[in-house]
């Protein structure tokens, strides 16, 4: 998929109010623990495969550019999911609208394009919620997760890659907690249940800012 500017007229979008950890090919802080050695096996189009050496023990480690999950909220109180195929999991998933970084993007552009591209939907009001990584047992992708609450229909920046088949799924708020047991994918569980977490769906009536 490739970025551009979004369309003119488009609601203003607004910058996260939280830290911007922006990500992309994420180094280890400044005096952490580092590897005695490591060799590349292989190098893909997203992911490089890489064997580290840590004193007596070898470590396989996927190396991941960084990514980015949106917890999208339309004017009319919905949240809006995509439903897709995965591969790996031989299923199609209902997941947030995600993707990963390219090289010099910054997180609150990539989340923009993305759920352009996906979901056509567009503007709003966007807050970053936190960063986490996503399977630090043996893979360094970072993600970026935000809400954008106040999304509508727009034009949309790019189309969708060839090979993507969606299907948007609209969930009213009320109906996310109470419907979280459908979810399988992790990034779609931590993201709604903070977002439910902040903005009251966890003790009571769930409401969009």
């Amino acid at each position: 998929m490739t970025g551009a500017p979004p369309p003119t007229g488009a609601p203003p979008l607004r910058p996260p109010t939280g830290p911007p950890p922006y990500p992309g090919s994420p180094e280890p802080a400044a005096g952490g623990p580092r590897p005695d050695s490591a060799r590349t096996l292989f190098t893909g189009h997203i992911i490089d495969l890489t064997v580290e050496q840590w004193g007596p023990n070898e470590r396989e480690i996927i190396g991941h550019p960084g990514a980015v999950a949106i917890v999208p909220v339309d004017r009319d109180g919905n949240v809006v999911l995509v439903r897709q195929l995965r591969e790996a999991t031989r299923r199609r998933l209902l997941e947030l609208p995600a993707g990963g970084l390219k090289p010099g993007e910054e997180p609150l552009r990539c989340g923009q394009r993305e759920l352009a591209e996906e979901t056509d939907l567009v503007g709003g009001v966007w807050t970053h919620a936190t960063t986490f990584w996503t399977t630090p047992g043996f893979c360094r992708e970072l993600m970026w997760l935000s809400y954008a609450e106040g999304v509508e229909p727009g034009q949309r920046w790019t189309e969708p890659d060839p090979d993507e088949e969606l299907e948007v799924v609209r969930w009213p708020l009320a109906q996310v907690a109470a419907r979280l047991g459908e979810i399988e994918d992790l990034k779609t569980l931590a993201g709604l249940l903070l977002y439910l977490r902040d903005r009251g769906g966890l003790t009571g009536t769930v409401s969009a800012r």
